[in-house]
């Protein structure tokens, strides 16, 4: 299960993606979840490997204290987990479907968990040549006592979407309303 924002910008990516095919860029409004802009990540790709920060909202940048624009994406994460993201950002675009990343945020001697969320876009050729992004922080970020972001280390990569229908599915459980598990 993802954090609450994290799937609301899964379904609202969902409600505008064609069968196969990921939505058009030119089907997203940043106005339709405006209060996530300054969570929003517009990723790009020049090849595979290169992932350009084409814009990042205003708590990324606070975060990492520092402009992102024009960073690879895949520079933020640990050197070991390069190479799983990179592969897992080529499959979203094979299989257009959002990838969920859990990672720990680290600072310089403190760490915070993570949600980062690339959703795969389609532009003007048809093919997916942008991510749509989302941090979603997992504990509070005052934990980093005002340091920045220096590197992602990765925990997990959770793939959704029809592509993945083999996959277990999780059975969620209530008891007297509340969910259990």
């Amino acid at each position: 299960m993802c954090h609450p924002n994290t799937e609301r910008l899964i379904d609202y990516w969902r409600r505008r993606a064609r069968p196969g095919a990921p939505p058009p860029r030119t089907a997203i409004s940043p106005a339709d979840f405006a209060d996530l802009l300054p969570q929003v990540v517009m990723v790009g790709r020049v090849c595979s490997g290169i992932y350009p920060i084409r814009l990042a909202g205003a708590l990324v940048a606070d975060l990492h204290q520092r402009d992102l624009r024009q960073q690879n994406a895949l520079s933020l994460f640990s050197p070991r987990d390069r190479m799983d993201l990179q592969t897992s950002l080529e499959m979203a675009r094979r299989r257009p479907e959002p990838i969920v990343v859990i990672a720990q945020a680290h600072g310089e001697d403190v760490a915070i968990g993570m949600e980062i969320l690339f959703a795969p876009l389609a532009g003007p050729d048809e093919g997916p040549d942008r991510f749509l992004g989302l941090y979603q922080p997992l504990t509070l970020v005052s934990r980093l006592r005002g340091q920045p972001i220096l590197s992602f280390a990765l925990e997990n990569i959770r793939r959704g979407g029809p592509a993945n229908e083999a996959a277990p599915r999780l059975r969620l459980a209530a008891l007297d309303g509340r969910r259990i598990a």
